[in-house]
């Protein structure tokens, strides 16, 4: 499945009306994966000279809104390095997979040559502190799941969710894997495991259409196992931890 030429061409046209003194730009997300809808937005990575302010903005441009990454050429490594911290990778994606919409200077070519290196080093491990909590967290999330009674779906619902976000955070953390939020983290997870990524989306879903826990209880259990256990008595945090 490819995009319609009209999108890249609708997002080329806002960046020469909006930015007209931009260095490159790239067209990202649904659009460039060509999974975009009629009611897609647009994900679109702009370089900006050094003498503009890096940020983000979320404007609305023929009628579709865009979400836009703004970074000037010597603020861009350092967000690099902040995007892999946070183990997402949301922009350092963009520019590996986008599609270019302009780079009269190669601007382009180096930030996606830099992103591509700093996604092969992988995100960084969780340290010692941050897996035992995650393993708590999930413990408890997945203990009072099992408890809730059929008859409170609010937060049973609640509670599934808080399970396979934690679950998707360790096991993609387990992969050295990146992680996502919202449509990517189905896409992440299975990326990441196949198997064990299916079981607990496949386990959520019984959740929501069933009321049903045990699935997705069992999925966090295996998980678990592979990463020592669960974990309650005995656990321990320190401020500042």
């Amino acid at each position: 499945m490819t995009n319609p030429p009209s999108l890249e061409a609708e997002a080329l046209r806002l960046v020469a009306s909006r930015y007209p003194h931009a260095l490159g730009a790239t067209l990202g997300g649904s659009a460039a994966q060509g999974r975009a809808t009629p009611s897609s937005d647009l994900d679109v990575a702009v370089l900006l000279p050094d003498s503009d302010t890096s940020r983000r903005e979320v404007i609305r441009h023929e009628g579709r809104p865009a979400e836009m990454f703004l970074h000037t050429v010597a603020d861009l490594p350092e967000f690099f390095a902040w995007d892999r911290a946070r183990r997402r990778g949301t922009v350092l994606f963009l520019y590996d997979q986008g599609v270019t919409l302009m780079d009269p200077h190669g601007h382009v070519s180096r930030a996606r040559a830099q992103a591509r290196a700093v996604l092969a080093s992988g995100p960084p491990p969780l340290t010692p502190a941050e897996w035992e909590r995650g393993r708590y967290l999930l413990t408890c999330f997945m203990d009072d799941l099992i408890d809730t009674q059929p008859a409170d779906r609010y937060e049973q619902l609640s509670l599934a969710d808080s399970t396979l976000r934690e679950a998707a955070h360790l096991l993609t953390a387990h992969h050295s894997a990146w992680t996502g939020i919202g449509r990517w983290l189905p896409r992440r997870l299975l990326s990441a495991d196949p198997e064990r990524g299916k079981a607990l989306l496949d386990g959520h879903q019984v959740v929501a259409e069933r009321g049903d826990p045990a699935p997705l209880a069992a999925a966090v259990g295996q998980l678990l196992d592979l990463l020592g256990g669960p974990l309650r008595e005995g656990y321990t945090q320190y401020w500042g931890e």
